[in-house]
């Protein structure tokens, strides 16, 4: 079968490295894909537009994806990035008679939406932090002013992992939201903002795969967002993640995959927008119990470079039985152990960096340990940096302190100019075990 896969990231190299595995797959195309990608698929030139870029511009992308996937002969698209789902992309594809793994506008709202998803989660029960939506600066700043807790600011549309604003004070808070709302620091995006109170406890990602009925659950992984070691820094799209936290108990994973996950694929079947793909609620573990933060409506990143090197089961027929509705027949296994993925950073992501910068080692790495390029192109035959996260080096063991020396160890032989990482994935893990 020809399958053609949505997107340009490390999760997108680590979606291709998992299909390339299936016998079933003859040809293989990413687009736009990256220099790592290119080794394990062909690349097509694509540009992906922007949240709320104009209704002519989405109509013309998404017709450019039906006409490459028709050129290709694709029996499969798999939209794998977040942009493209909240486009619509999903839906022009079937319209087209094209089978696409990935939900449909209206499911993807879940993702795209911090309000549409806080509404869904009060319909269906779904336990979460109290929150209130706002598109009025001063009654925003005002809110804030009258919370007794900390808070978090959140922009409600698309913003590449960047749009939610931990504060430490109300003060905080509201330069955050003369930020988004005033100053408009993410466009359209920041134009409506959700405020929840900050929530204490650990923070997990639940993945499952789901054709809108049935559900499949993931390993649970835990993601760094902060750029340095301890969480200290600003937010990122994620600097590493480990999989799976010994510290979540059965009987609270029991919770979140009844009362969150599967919960929410009933309700938006319910309200009829049923949501095929891969569905991941973001959660914090507090002394009360689970508590919903975000949902996302595809793989994380960097969680698919964690997960997928864990996932026994052939990539190609799971995301074929989520497309077309028969996922209760597909025995989805994974790997027992653990899974470290440590992302290596441009010098001042995630704020103003520089690119271009010349890639070392890669051809050093151990066999057992998987390298996923997140931002990389090839410049005179050698591959340089092109982004803010650049690689995700990746390892599974049978235990975490295992996978900790393993991954450090290949870490340590790839160099570029100003790269970064933190050194404490999975240290506490490691420590426990």
């Amino acid at each position: 079968m020809n399958v053609l896969v949505i997107g340009a990231g490390a999760r997108e190299h680590a979606i291709a490295w998992k299909l390339r595995q299936s016998a079933k797959v003859s040809d293989l195309f990413v687009a736009p894909g990256n220099a790592g990608i290119a080794q394990v698929a062909e690349t097509l030139p694509l540009a992906i537009p922007k949240p709320h870029a104009p209704d002519a511009e989405v109509a013309a992308f998404c017709s450019a994806v039906v006409a490459m996937a028709r050129e290709r002969r694709a029996d499969l698209v798999a939209v794998a990035s977040d942009d493209p789902l909240g486009l619509g992309l999903v839906d022009a594809l079937k319209a087209a008679g094209i089978t696409a793994f990935g939900p449909t506008k209206a499911a993807a709202r879940i993702e795209a939406s911090k309000a549409f998803a806080k509404e869904i989660m009060e319909r269906n029960a779904i336990p979460m932090s109290v929150a209130a939506r706002f598109d009025d600066f001063e009654q925003a700043r005002r809110y804030v002013e009258s919370r007794d807790s900390d808070v978090v600011v959140k922009a409600d549309g698309l913003a590449a992992g960047k749009g939610a604003i931990v504060t430490d004070s109300h003060e905080q808070a509201i330069e955050a939201l003369r930020s988004l709302m005033v100053e408009r620091s993410l466009g359209a995006s920041g134009r409506v903002v959700v405020i929840e109170d900050k929530l204490k406890g650990r923070e997990v990602s639940a993945h499952a795969f789901t054709d809108g009925k049935s559900v499949a659950h993931m390993p649970f992984s835990c993601d760094h967002k902060a750029i340095f070691d301890g969480g200290a820094g600003p937010n990122t799209g994620g600097m590493g993640v480990y999989s799976s936290p010994s510290w979540l108990d059965a009987s609270t994973a029991d919770a979140i995959r009844r009362d969150v996950t599967e919960a929410v694929v009933r309700g938006l079947a319910a309200e009829g927008s049923p949501f095929a793909g891969v569905i991941f609620p973001g959660l914090f573990v507090t002394s009360d119990g689970p508590r919903v933060i975000e949902f996302n409506a595809r793989f994380g990143d960097p969680e698919a470079e964690a997960l997928l090197p864990r996932l026994q089961s052939d990539l190609l027929e799971i995301m074929l039985a989520c497309a077309n509705g028969t996922l209760d027949a597909i025995d989805v296994r994974w790997q027992d152990g653990a899974s470290i993925a440590v992302m290596l950073a441009s010098g001042g992501y995630p704020g103003t960096y520089e690119t271009g910068k010349p890639i070392s080692g890669l051809e050093d790495v151990d066999s057992d340990v998987t390298v996923f390029h997140a931002g990389t192109r090839i410049e005179d035959r050698r591959f340089v940096t092109n982004g803010g996260r650049v690689l995700a080096v990746t390892t599974t063991a049978p235990t975490f302190a295992e996978a900790r020396e393993r991954v450090y160890r290949n870490v340590e032989r790839i160099g570029f100019g100003g790269m970064h990482y933190r050194r404490d994935i999975g240290a506490s893990e490691a420590v426990r075990a």
